[in-house]
Formats: structure tokens, C-alpha cells, sequence
């Protein structure tokens, strides 16, 4: 099979003839379809994420078919549709699995980091952590619920439910992020590169009631904030933007150094937290509300061999919306 390999990081993917593997008794095979192009696949190749399995496959919105199953496979079977996400295993028996925060796992394994992802064209994943995605998003569509989705949905379910919602960075998780808030009734404030003027008008289209670069104060404070950019400078805007009592979530798998800031913009109540990773039922949630919203992607298609272009135009700010790999 061809994949997309990182043999080191800060190099290029290098396109490679692979074995096609073959599911252990937990295990299902996918023929992928399409594959999600995510900021944390960045910061695998780009050394950001310091333990990954060498030479990695990356790519953890893996949308395919199920072409062979293991043994003791019960959920799926030949020819169903699946979604395989970053969470791709956990030890199930740690006081985080057992209190439901298997996001927290200290032996979880990670797809495109520990376990060989989607760049490719078969992919293998636990059955447990594979989900069945509706038939109404296209491959191509619905590769970005899996991680900027999912991801979005944990950071917004963190945030609060105040009416006021603020977004830093405005790319693929953002945009999804944007239509889920105002469905539920929130106003949606975007914050973007300064000039920005693609993204904040993408922005408003997607029903934000203000756009504006990131150093700019709201037109009303904000109950809370979501740091999508992983810009550590953002966190302390974040904090003036934001009305005593609210929440500053830094959504990222990583993020710069936060600078030092007073206590002042802290104080009154106000919180700052991360999201770490996600939980099987994160997915079975948003999976099934993405398509009542409905949660519309906008994406832009690359083919498989064309990793490394999808890489540099996501690490230059140059997407609206998300890039996928078109596998098949």
C-alpha cells in the first residue's frame, strides 16, 4: 500500500510502498477514504510532540471502509462506514478510565503518534475506539468531525454555557466550533491574524456577530474563551476579553510559552484550563448532533501524495477551513 512516512522529524513525509497490514483479533482494517490534515499532525512532524513511534504514518481523522475484521470484532463489519479519531487506546482499568476520563490515560496511545494513522491507504484501528459516521457527510466532509470536531465540541462543552462566546484562531476546529455555538443560542465573537480579512469574513458568514484581530477588545466582554491558535501570547488577551467569573480554554495539544501576565486579569473568578485529548463519549456525541445542526466543513482536498504540500499551506495559515487527503 502507499503511505505518506515521517522517518524524522523536521523532515519531509517521504511516500512509501508498505505492507498492507493485517487486524489482530480486536482490530479492524479500513481502506481509507479520506484523511483529515490536523494542526497536531504538525507538531508530530515538527518535533512540537516529543514521543512518537518512528517512522510514524500520521493522521488521526481517518474517515473508510471496513475491509477485513479480527476475530473478536463485534461492532463492524465488512463494507460499514468508520471514523477512527486521535484517541486510539486506552489501558481501561487506570483511576482515569475508571472515573470516565480516559482522555487522561497515562498509557493511552494515540493515532499517528504511537499508532500508525491515515496517511496511507489502509489504516488498522481497535474496534473500541472506531465510530460509525453518517451517511450524509461525504468522506472528504466528514474527516474534519474527527479531530476538529471532536476536539471543539470537548473545549465548548469546557467553556461554559454563557451566551458569549469568544474564538481565537479561526481554522478547521473554529469553524465547526462556530456552527455548534450558535445552534445552541450563543453569540460567537472570532478573533484572527491581524489583516486576517478572509477568515473574518468566513467567520461571519458562519453567523459570527463580530470578527476582528486577536489584539482587539470584543465589543462586550466575553462569558468565555476557546484558544484554537496555539499562540501561548493569546491566553492573557484572552483574559482582558473576558467578564468576571469566565473561562479561558487553551484547546491545543500545544502551545508557545504563555507570557507572564498581572493578577489582576485573573482575579474575580475568572479560570484558565486546557483540554487534553478527548473520550469515546465526546465522540458518540458530537457524532450523532453534527448532523441535526447540521455541522457543514468546508475543505479543501489534496491527494495523498500531496501531504506535505497540506502540511506547509496548514503550518503558513493558508487553509479556510480544513485540508483532507483524498485517499481513494
Amino acid at each position: 500500500m502507499r503511505a505518506m512516512v515521517c522517518e524524522a522529524v523536521g523532515q519531509p513525509l517521504l511516500l512509501k510502498n508498505l505492507p498492507r497490514p493485517r487486524p489482530k483479533s480486536d482490530q479492524i482494517l479500513i481502506e481509507v477514504h479520506a484523511c483529515g490534515v490536523c494542526r497536531t499532525d504538525l507538531h508530530v512532524v515538527d518535533g512540537d510532540l516529543t514521543e512518537p513511534k518512528l517512522p510514524i504514518v500520521p493522521g488521526h481523522e481517518i474517515v473508510g471502509t471496513v475491509v477485513e475484521t479480527g476475530t473478536k470484532v463485534v461492532r463492524f463489519r465488512v463494507g460499514d462506514r468508520v471514523g477512527v479519531p486521535w484517541l486510539g487506546w486506552t489501558c481501561g482499568t487506570c483511576v482515569f478510565c475508571r472515573a470516565g476520563r480516559e482522555n487522561l490515560c497515562g498509557g493511552a496511545r494515540f493515532t499517528g503518534y504511537q499508532i500508525d494513522g491515515g496517511y496511507a491507504e489502509f489504516a488498522l484501528a481497535d474496534e473500541r475506539y472506531s465510530f460509525a459516521i453518517a451517511g450524509d457527510y461525504s468522506d472528504i466532509a466528514a474527516a474534519p468531525l474527527l479531530c476538529a470536531g471532536l476536539i471543539g465540541y470537548r473545549a465548548l462543552r469546557m467553556a461554559g454555557e454563557g451566551p458569549r462566546l469568544g474564538i481565537y484562531g479561526f481554522g478547521a476546529a473554529a469553524h465547526i466550533v462556530a456552527q455548534v455555538a450558535r445552534y445552541q443560542g450563543r453569540q460567537v465573537f472570532a478573533f484572527t491574524r491581524s489583516g486576517d480579512r478572509a477568515a473574518q469574513d468566513f467567520a461571519r458568514s458562519l453567523g459570527a456577530a463580530w470578527a476582528g484581530d486577536s489584539a482587539t477588545a470584543p465589543p462586550e466582554p466575553l462569558d468565555a474563551a476557546i484558544i484554537f491558535a496555539p499562540v501561548g501570547a493569546l491566553v492573557p488577551a484572552a483574559l482582558r476579553a473576558t467578564a468576571k467569573g469566565g473561562t479561558v480554554v487553551c484547546a491545543g495539544i500545544h502551545m508557545s510559552d504563555i507570557p507572564s501576565f498581572p493578577y489582576r486579569i485573573l482575579w474575580e473568578e475568572r479560570v484558565i484550563r486546557s483540554v487534553a485529548n478527548l473520550t469515546r463519549r465526546d465522540a458518540e456525541e458530537f457524532l450523532a448532533l453534527a448532523p441535526r445542526i447540521p455541522v457543514r466543513t468546508e475543505t479543501e482536498a489534496f491527494p495523498l501524495a500531496a501531504a506535505n504540500t497540506a502540511l506547509a499551506r496548514l503550518r503558513e495559515g493558508r487553509l479556510q477551513g480544513a485540508a483532507v487527503l483524498a485517499v481513494k
